[in-house]
C-alpha cells in the first residue's frame, strides 16, 4: 500500500492538509470522490452495511472451513445501561450498531420529550463529532445539520470590563488539518431526541431508576427503584455525577465543589459581531461570563460567581442580582442580561469529581460524568462521554470477535479493563485542564490593585497586572498545542472513519487575518452604528443613526446647517454645542469623529476609562462603547454597534428568494416556477410578479 497526500481545498489556510492512505490501484473515480465530496448519509450507510455483511459472511465461512468446530453465537451480549443522558445514549447507539442487545434504564425521559425546563445547548467539539461519525454517519449528519457552527469564527478570552481581546482561540485549523468536523453548538434536548430516536423507543425504559445491582461473575442483575429486576451480561453506569452505580461499586464519595455557582440563560439577542465571533469568555476577578451563539437568533450565556454552595435567590431576583454583580462590565455582557427573561435564568452550583484509576469491577463499568465529571470551562464534559461510548462499544466488540475466533468464552472483565486503560489518561489530562481553565478565568486581574482592598486605588493608574502579561504569553504558546491534542488526539482510535472536511464547515477567507489583526476584525462588523443618549444627559434626547455612505457625513451643531451643506445634519440645542460643532464620517469600514474647532470641545471616554479632548480638525476613530460629549456631559452619547431587525413584508422576502433561486439556477422561468409550485407555497401575486424578473432563457 502506498500513501498519498490529499490537500484539503475547503480550508482557507493553504498550509492545511492531511494524509490519507490509499491503495495504489484504487479506481480514479473513488479517489476523486474521497478527495472532493462525500456521499449522502444514506448512501454512505448503505455502503457500510454491505461491507459489514460481507465481513460477517466471510468470517463465518472462514470459521466453518477451518474445522475449529465453533460457531458464533446467534446473539451477542445483553448490555444494560443505567442512564439515558447523552453519554448513555451514545454508548447504546454504538453497542447496537455493533450488534449487541441493549436496554437503557432512564428515570425521567421528560428532557428527551421536551417537557419541563429547557436546559440549554451543549457544545459538541470536533473530537466528539468525529466519534459520532465513526459510530453512525447518519446520526452524526443529523446532529451536525441541527447544530450551529461556532468553530468557523473567532473564539477566545476578553477583558470583562473593556471587552478588549485577551487571547483568541483557533478551533478551526486543528479540526480541518486532521479531517475532523468543525465544532458546533446544539440544543441538548434536540441532541437527546436525535440519539433516542436512533437508539429506538423499544430500547429505552422510562421511569426506570437503577438503585442497586448484583454481579455474580457470570451475569449482572440490576434492581430498579420500583422493585423490578433485570438481568444482563454487562452493566454500564452512565447515570451522572451523582451515580448510584458508582456508589454501589466504590462506596459513597463526595463530589468536589468548584467554588462557583453558575447562572445560565438564553436570550433572543443577536450581537453586532455574530458573523465573526462564535463564543467569548469575559474575564474578571472571582467571576467570569461566557456567551455563545446557538443559532436561530439566540445567545446562550453562563455567569460564574465565586461563593459558597447552596445559595438561594429571592423570588424573581436573579436578573437583578446579576446586573449588580456585573455592573460596569462591557456592553456585550450587560446587553445579554437585559435581553434575558427572568424566568429563563437558571442557577446551579458547579461540582466535579477527582479522577480515579479504577472505573469498574467485574462486568460493571462507568462512563461519562459518573466517573469523570468535570467543570464546563473547556466544553469537553459531554465530548468525553461520547468518546467513552465509542471506545467501550469497540472493546466489547473486539472481545466478542476474539471469542468467536478462538472458541473460548468472552472475557468481559478484560475488555472493560482495556476500555479503562484506553480512556483514563486522556480523560484525566482534560479534567485537569478544565480545572486550570476555571482557575485562570476567575483569578484574572487586568490592572494592579484589583482585589487588593486598601490598595485598589492603584487601578486608576491602569498599570497592567504582571499576571495578565505572563498569562497571555503562556496561553499564546500553550493553547494551540492543547487544542490540537484535545480536538485531534483521539482520532487515531476511530477505526474505519474516513478523514474528510465538509463544504458547510468552510470558514471566511478572512479568518486567519482576524486572528492576528483586531482592527480588521472590528472593521468586519456588519452592523448598524448608532449614538444613544446617555442617561442623565438632558440635551441629548434622540438616537442618532450613523450612515455608511462616505459621501454623507453626519454634522452635529446647535442650529440647522446651510441648505447646501453635504451630509446629514443633527441639531442639538445646547449652549455648550457650537453652531458647527463636529462631523462623523465613514471610511474603509470605520467611523471617525472630527471636532470642527468648537468652543467647548468634543470629548471621548473609551472602554479603558480614559477621557480626552479631541484635537480640532483631526479625525479620531470611534469604537463601540465610546462615550462622546459635545461640549459638556449634558450632551453625551454612547456609541453602539447593533443588529437592528428591519421589518419586511412576506412578499418582499418571497421575491428575494425567487430572485436568488433564479440567479443560482440554469432553469428557465417556467421550469423554475413549476418546481416552486411543487415545493413551496408562494402567493399568486408573487408568482405572477416573478414572471417579470429578467428575461426568459
Amino acid at each position: 500500500m502506498t500513501s498519498v497526500v490529499l490537500y484539503n481545498q475547503i480550508n482557507p489556510f493553504p498550509r492545511t492538509h492531511f494524509s490519507f492512505p490509499m491503495l495504489k490501484d484504487f479506481p480514479a473515480e473513488i479517489c476523486w470522490s474521497v478527495k472532493h465530496k462525500l456521499r449522502s448519509g444514506k448512501q454512505e450507510n448503505g455502503h457500510l452495511k454491505k461491507v459489514r455483511t460481507g465481513v460477517a459472511g466471510g468470517l463465518q465461512a472462514e470459521l466453518s472451513e477451518s474445522g475449529s468446530g465453533c460457531r458464533p453465537p446467534e446473539k451477542k451480549l445483553r448490555v444494560m445501561v443505567a442512564g439515558g443522558g447523552i453519554g448513555g445514549l451514545v454508548f447504546a447507539l454504538a453497542a447496537k450498531r455493533k450488534g449487541f442487545e441493549v436496554v437503557v434504564f432512564e428515570k425521567d425521559l421528560s428532557a428527551v420529550r421536551g417537557e419541563g425546563q429547557y436546559r440549554g445547548p451543549i457544545q459538541i467539539q470536533s473530537n466528539a463529532l468525529a466519534a459520532l461519525e465513526a459510530i453512525d454517519m447518519d446520526v452524526a449528519e443529523e446532529v451536525m445539520c441541527a447544530g450551529c457552527i461556532t468553530g468557523d469564527r473567532i473564539n477566545g478570552l476578553v477583558d470583562g470590563i473593556s471587552g478588549s481581546w485577551y487571547v483568541k482561540f483557533d478551533t478551526f485549523t486543528p479540526a480541518v488539518e486532521r479531517g475532523l468536523p468543525v465544532t458546533r453548538v446544539i440544543s441538548r434536548m434536540t441532541l437527546q431526541e436525535i440519539l433516542a430516536r436512533a437508539v429506538g423507543s423499544d430500547t429505552i425504559m422510562n421511569e426506570s431508576n437503577v438503585v442497586d445491582f448484583v454481579d455474580n461473575g457470570e451475569k449482572v442483575t440490576v434492581k430498579l427503584e420500583n422493585g423490578q429486576c433485570y438481568e444482563g451480561d454487562v452493566l454500564v453506569g452512565a447515570d451522572g455525577i451523582w451515580s448510584k452505580v458508582r456508589k454501589n461499586l466504590f462506596g459513597p464519595t463526595e463530589a468536589v465543589y468548584s467554588g462557583y455557582t453558575c447562572y445560565t440563560g438564553i436570550a433572543d439577542f443577536v450581537p453586532a459581531d455574530i458573523d465573526t465571533v462564535g463564543y467569548r469568555v469575559f474575564l474578571g476577578h472571582k467571576q467570569y461570563f461566557v456567551s455563545s451563539d446557538v443559532g436561530g437568533g439566540k445567545m446562550q450565556w453562563y455567569a460564574f460567581h465565586n461563593e459558597s454552595p447552596g445559595g438561594i435567590d429571592v423570588p424573581k431576583g436573579r436578573k437583578e442580582r446579576l446586573l449588580k454583580l456585573f455592573e460596569g462590565w462591557c456592553d456585550n455582557v450587560i446587553d445579554l442580561l437585559l435581553a434575558t427573561d427572568e424566568d429563563a435564568i437558571l442557577r446551579r452550583d458547579i461540582y466535579d469529581r477527582t479522577p480515579i484509576f479504577t472505573w469498574g469491577k467485574g462486568h460493571v463499568t462507568l462512563l461519562g460524568d459518573s466517573v469523570h465529571a468535570m467543570q464546563p470551562n473547556l466544553g469537553q464534559g459531554g465530548c468525553m462521554a461520547i468518546e467513552d461510548g465509542y471506545q467501550l462499544a469497540l472493546e466489547l466488540d473486539k472481545a466478542w470477535r476474539q471469542s468467536v475466533e478462538t472458541g473460548s468464552p468472552i472475557d468481559i472483565a478484560s475488555s472493560l479493563k482495556r476500555y479503562e486503560n484506553a480512556r483514563k489518561v486522556r480523560v484525566a489530562i482534560i479534567h485537569g485542564l478544565a480545572r486550570m481553565a476555571a482557575m485562570m478565568a476567575s483569578t484574572y486581574k487586568a490592572y494592579l490593585g484589583v482585589g487588593l482592598g486598601p490598595l485598589s486605588f492603584l487601578t486608576k493608574y491602569k498599570i497592567p497586572h504582571p499576571g495578565r502579561i505572563g498569562g497571555r504569553i503562556f496561553i499564546d504558546v500553550a493553547m494551540p498545542l492543547m487544542l490540537s491534542w484535545v480536538l485531534g488526539g483521539n482520532g487515531s482510535k476511530l477505526e474505519g472513519r474516513v478523514l474528510h472536511c465538509r463544504l458547510s464547515d468552510k470558514a471566511s477567507d478572512e479568518l486567519r487575518r482576524w486572528f492576528k489583526d483586531n482592527d480588521a476584525l472590528e472593521r468586519a462588523l456588519d452592523a448598524d452604528w448608532v449614538l444613544l443618549p446617555v442617561e442623565g444627559s438632558t440635551s441629548a434626547s434622540e438616537t442618532i443613526f450613523l450612515s455608511r455612505d462616505e459621501k454623507k457625513p453626519c454634522i452635529i451643531g446647535s442650529v440647522p446647517p446651510h441648505a447646501n451643506s453635504p451630509g446629514v445634519s443633527i441639531t442639538v440645542p445646547s449652549q455648550q454645542v457650537s453652531e458647527m460643532h463636529a462631523r462623523i464620517s465613514y471610511k474603509d469600514g470605520a467611523f471617525f469623529l472630527t471636532d470642527l474647532r468648537s468652543e467647548h470641545g468634543t470629548w471621548i471616554s473609551d472602554n479603558e476609562g480614559r477621557r480626552y479632548r479631541l484635537t480640532p480638525n483631526f479625525p479620531t476613530r470611534l469604537r463601540p462603547t465610546d462615550v462622546i460629549e459635545f461640549g459638556s456631559n449634558k450632551v453625551a452619547f454612547r456609541v453602539k454597534a447593533m443588529k437592528i431587525q428591519r421589518k419586511r413584508t412576506p412578499n418582499e422576502d418571497e421575491t428575494k428568494a425567487l430572485q436568488a433561486l433564479r440567479a443560482a439556477s440554469d432553469l428557465s422561468r417556467v421550469e423554475l416556477l413549476r418546481l416552486l409550485k411543487r415545493r413551496m407555497r408562494f402567493s399568486k401575486v408573487n408568482l405572477a410578479s416573478y414572471m417579470l424578473l429578467g428575461s426568459d432563457k
